[in-house]
Order: C-alpha cells, then sequence, then structure tokens
C-alpha cells in the first residue's frame, strides 16, 4: 500500500499539488479553533476552509471582515498561510531539507523546479536560499517604510504600527491581498506613504524571482536580458501604463470612485487600480460602484495576471506575451516563432495555448455554474470568478452572500487557478506516455 501511494506521487506536480492541500488542511484546522477569532467562537469548517484556501492559494477573497473577524491569532495563521503560499509549499520544504540534511534529492530538486519554473535543476537548495533571502528582506523594507508611516502619519504606537506594517507588507509582497480595514485601503487612496509602497512590492513580488534576479545583475544591459526578462518587463510596463491612462479615463467622473477626489490624487488612484489586478487584490476605490467598462477591463488585467514564477496568479504576462508572437509570426506566414533573436520551441508554443485555453474553459464554466448558485448579475460574477481563478481577490462585494455551493466552488477555483491548471492537469496523470512513433501528417481546414 505504502509503495503504491508513493508511486502514485513520483510526479512532481503531484507533489506540488498535495503540499498546497496539505497547508490549506492545516490552516482550515487552525482557523476553526476557538482562540483564532476575536469572539472566542468558532466560525464553523466552512469559512475556516474558504479562508485558509484564499490565504494559502494568496488570493485575499474573504467571506469575513480579517480585522474584526479574527483574533491576533487568527491573523497570525493567515499571515503565515499566504506568506508560505507566496513562496511555494516546495520552494520551503525545500529550504527546510537543505539546512537539517545538508544535502538534496534528485526528486525534492526536480519538484522545486517545477514549482519555481527553474529552467535548470542543478543547486536547488542556492536558488531557494536566495529566494527567501530575497523575499524576506523586501517584505523588511516594505514593513519599515509602513511602520514608519503608520506611526508618524496616523499616530499608531510601535507595536500596532510593526504589526500592521509588518502583515501588509508580506500581503503585499505575495500578492495576498488580505487587509486588517473593513474598506480594505480605501481610507488611503490620497496617501501615497501608503499606496506606493504597497504597490511597488506587488509589482516586484509579480514579477517572478528568475527575472527578478537576472534584472538584480544586468539591468544595465538590456540586450543581455533573456526573452523571459524581456517580455515579463516589457508586458508589465505596457499594462501598467495602459491601465493606468483606461482608469483615469474612465472613473474620472464617477462620484463614487474618482469623481469626489482632489484631481492631484486621481492618478495615484489610477495607477494604484491598474498595478492590483495584477494579482495584488488591494483596492483604494469601491469597486462594487466602478462603471462596468472597469469591470470589464480589469477582469483581462486580472485573467493576464502577473510574471511566471511569481507570486501573482492568472495565466501570467508571459504566456501572454508570447500568445502575442505566436499569432504575429502566423499573420505574417512565418515558419517559426521568433522573439528577438531567439526562436520559440513549438512545446513552449503549445504550453501557452493550452494553459490560455484551460483557463478561458475553466472560467467559462465556472462562470455558469455561479450563475446558478447566485442571484447576481453576469458582469459582477464573472468578475467573482477571475478573481478567484487568477487568485487577485478584488471583489464587487458578493462573495460573503453566495450561497454554500457557491463558496466551495470558488475554494476550487482558487486552487485550481493557485496550482495552475497545466501543473494540476499534470498532477492528476497517474503516469507519462512516451509515443514511440509518428502518424503520416494531413491538412485540416481551419477557420
Amino acid at each position: 500500500m505504502r509503495r503504491r501511494f508513493q508511486t502514485r506521487l513520483q510526479h512532481p506536480a503531484q507533489i506540488v499539488a498535495t503540499g498546497f492541500g496539505t497547508a490549506i488542511l492545516v490552516g482550515t484546522a487552525l482557523l476553526t479553533l476557538p482562540i483564532a477569532t476575536a469572539t472566542g467562537e468558532s466560525s464553523g469548517w466552512l469559512t475556516a476552509l474558504f479562508t485558509a484556501t484564499s490565504a494559502v492559494c494568496v488570493t485575499g477573497l474573504v467571506v469575513v471582515d480579517t480585522g474584526s473577524h479574527w483574533s491576533v491569532f487568527g491573523e497570525v495563521v493567515i499571515a503565515g498561510l499566504f506568506q508560505v503560499g507566496g513562496l511555494g509549499i516546495m520552494t520551503m520544504a525545500t529550504l527546510f531539507t537543505a539546512l537539517l540534511a545538508g544535502r538534496l534529492g534528485l526528486r525534492t530538486r526536480i519538484a522545486v523546479a517545477t514549482e519555481t519554473k527553474s529552467v535548470s535543476v542543478t543547486d536547488m537548495r542556492r536558488l531557494v536560499r536566495n529566494v527567501v533571502a530575497f523575499s524576506l528582506a523586501s517584505e523588511a523594507v516594505i514593513a519599515l517604510a509602513l511602520t514608519a508611516r503608520f506611526m508618524i502619519g496616523y499616530g499608531e504606537p510601535l507595536g500596532r504600527a510593526l504589526y500592521l506594517g509588518g502583515f501588509h507588507a508580506v500581503s503585499a509582497f505575495n500578492n495576498a491581498g488580505f487587509a486588517l480595514w473593513p474598506d480594505n485601503l480605501m481610507r488611503f487612496v490620497a496617501d501615497p506613504w501608503i499606496c506606493l509602497p504597497i504597490a511597488i512590492a506587488v509589482i516586484v513580488g509579480g514579477l517572478g524571482f528568475p527575472v527578478v534576479f537576472e534584472l538584480a545583475k544586468t539591468w544595465r544591459h538590456p540586450s543581455r536580458w533573456s526573452v523571459l526578462t524581456r517580455i515579463t518587463v516589457v508586458v508589465t510596463l505596457v499594462l501598467l501604463a495602459i491601465g493606468t491612462l483606461f482608469f483615469l479615463a474612465a472613473e474620472w467622473h464617477n462620484p463614487r470612485t474618482m469623481g469626489a477626489l482632489d484631481d492631484a490624487d486621481k492618478p495615484l488612484a489610477a495607477f494604484f487600480a491598474a498595478v492590483m489586478p495584477r494579482s495584488g487584490g488591494f483596492n483604494t476605490l469601491d469597486i462594487a460602484h466602478m462603471n462596468p467598462s472597469s469591470w470589464l477591463f480589469t477582469d483581462l488585467l486580472m485573467f493576464i495576471g502577473g510574471g511566471s514564477a511569481s507570486t501573482a496568479g492568472g495565466i501570467k504576462v508571459t504566456t501572454f506575451g508570447l500568445l502575442a508572437f505566436i499569432i504575429w509570426a502566423e499573420l505574417r506566414g512565418e515558419p517559426r516563432v521568433n522573439v528577438g533573436h531567439r526562436r520559440l520551441p513549438e512545446s513552449t508554443q503549445r504550453q501557452a495555448m493550452t494553459i490560455t485555453l484551460m483557463g478561458v474553459v475553466l472560467v467559462a464554466v465556472s462562470t455558469y455554474g455561479l450563475l446558478l448558485l447566485t442571484p447576481y448579475s453576469l458582469d459582477r460574477v464573472l468578475f467573482e470568478v477571475i478573481s478567484a481563478f487568477a487568485t487577485n481577490g478584488l471583489s464587487t462585494g458578493i462573495t460573503a452572500h453566495t450561497s454554500v455551493a457557491g463558496h466551495v466552488l470558488l475554494s476550487l477555483l482558487m486552487f485550481v487557478g493557485r496550482i495552475g491548471p497545466l501543473t494540476l492537469g499534470s498532477a492528476l496523470a497517474l503516469k507519462e506516455r512516451t509515443r514511440r512513433y509518428e502518424l503520416p501528417e494531413e491538412r485540416v481546414i481551419v477557420g
């Protein structure tokens, strides 16, 4: 029996999925304890499960107010869950193995390569140490900036300021979107000393560790950047610029969002709104009162998400960029897809198209299911579904009011979105098959 179980978990993707599932179960168990709530009464398994799933999957969707419902113990548990979820279960497991055993097995190195999207499985111990060190250092810098602002600008005592700064720094860098105020960050909409550090943390955390490490070494020489770094940086900057301009135009006169702000504060609010669909999940504008056009545009940004091997969700900006090159090559009739001075392998093209198509199908099916379970309109339900799939956390305000079945559906969607459609599909396959022959080719009419 034990040997059969080990055989079924030999595929790295299976190990990653099992690790995330285990973390969710542990978090659920901790959050069901009476000590985890402010009232001292158990929250019940569904609330605990949804919150634990949202935290581990670094989503940020909630069915209860984080700051008032949970105790300090519960908030610390939630912060720990999205810290673990952001770094990756396999990354944490490999770090502990490296520190305790001093050496890593091949299976463990392959598992971490699957989680971090690393091209090579060599020297995985150093990779994991760099990832963890960079993450903790980034969170510490953002936490200090926020702590100083809470003390100087809002008169918070040192202990409370440190707690607020640390919680939101970890939440921002891991693109978790959990906040300790009922209105998320709407009270800070005009405060650049709060909004900008959180936005920077979301952007850096959403770039992806391979891109960040490469930029740290070659930021002065863009010509040396890899295809991954070029696509990630360019697409990210383009989406941020377009997003900022769009929200400025769409919400400038909306009295329930930007209309009430001073003109000088509107660019900051628009920039923050453009950053958060990367998978940040925070909001300084009332999402529920945005124009429908802003909802649709946010849907698109959330679905694209952030960088590969990052704490962000979505199909990833790399996938989106690769699809653009694939389409451009097809329109020009070129037999090969080239990115800069590099040729894109056919396997990478298939992977990009598979991830995108699986994401579209999953969102469509889940939207239809949630429509059957809730009385809300299509635009609100679609927004919620994409937010869950992209592990984003932005909401039009209907999450807490959906049915039990709706909460279960969104929980499953967050789990699948965090693991990744392709990774989860691989995890469900009991074994890989290698075709030892080729079939005759036949042209098929397309379109």
